[in-house]
């Protein structure tokens, strides 16, 4: 698929203020900037302290965002400023979402595994008032399989769609991302381009060393 101009953003990316991330708002900025993306949404679990803590940076988007444990699943809040409490339904999660002027997303939907019981499968999806669908995460597995499935969905449904790396470590921050064709990186305009179906998804999943690594600190974490 060749790539569209525009905006290169990784939508989905922890740090600290994370449970389980290992990046400072900070690490996460210079890294961005380091292997050329355009800017990042900060997804943390529950919370937005990280972006109470950091300033719009000369050259990099930050998008404020948060991933929300609702009682049915993750779910990825872009242009969110305030905290959304865990363990809402998915209906008040998203409405909250809303409320707070941001755009509510299916995170890593459809996903076995280790993802089982944070992902929202097909069916339930159709049934919620999500904005878009990522359908593409690093951290799936199986990563081809289920981004084309993930995209089978995202039309059938008539949804924009995004790409994040659900990155909790520098090196795996831009391994999927959303080109987003937007008049300017204006974070409003850009969630307005997303909602136009203005946004396209690419990416890699990650190594087989860093699956490993992520779940032996997992492990410990839990």
């Amino acid at each position: 698929m060749a790539r569209r101009p525009g905006l290169k953003l990784d939508l989905h990316v922890h740090t600290v203020y994370s449970y389980d991330g290992f990046l400072t708002p900070r690490e996460l900025v210079s890294t961005a900037r380091r292997i050329g993306l355009d800017g990042v949404a900060i997804t943390d679990h529950d919370s937005v302290e990280a972006h109470r803590r950091i300033r719009q940076d000369k050259g990099i988007v930050i998008i404020p965002g948060i991933e929300v444990s609702s009682a049915g699943g993750h779910i990825l809040g872009l242009n969110v400023s305030c905290d959304i409490p865990p363990g809402l339904s998915a209906e008040e999660t998203i409405e909250r979402i809303h409320d707070a002027g941001g755009i509510a997303i299916a995170s890593h939907p459809n996903s076995p595994f280790f993802f089982w019981k944070d992902s929202f499968m097909g069916k339930r999806i159709a049934r919620l008032k999500f904005d878009a669908v990522e359908v593409v995460n690093s951290a799936i597995f199986p990563f081809y399989a289920l981004t084309r499935l993930n995209r089978r969905l995202a039309r059938a449904l008539n949804l924009p769609t995004t790409g994040g790396s659900d990155s909790h470590f520098a090196s795996t921050v831009g391994r999927a991302y959303t080109i987003v064709e937007a008049h300017s990186s204006d974070i409003d305009d850009l969630i307005q381009a997303i909602l136009s179906n203005k946004s396209t998804a690419f990416g890699l999943p990650r190594t087989v060393v860093e699956r490993t690594r992520a779940a032996m600190y997992r492990m410990f974490l839990v």
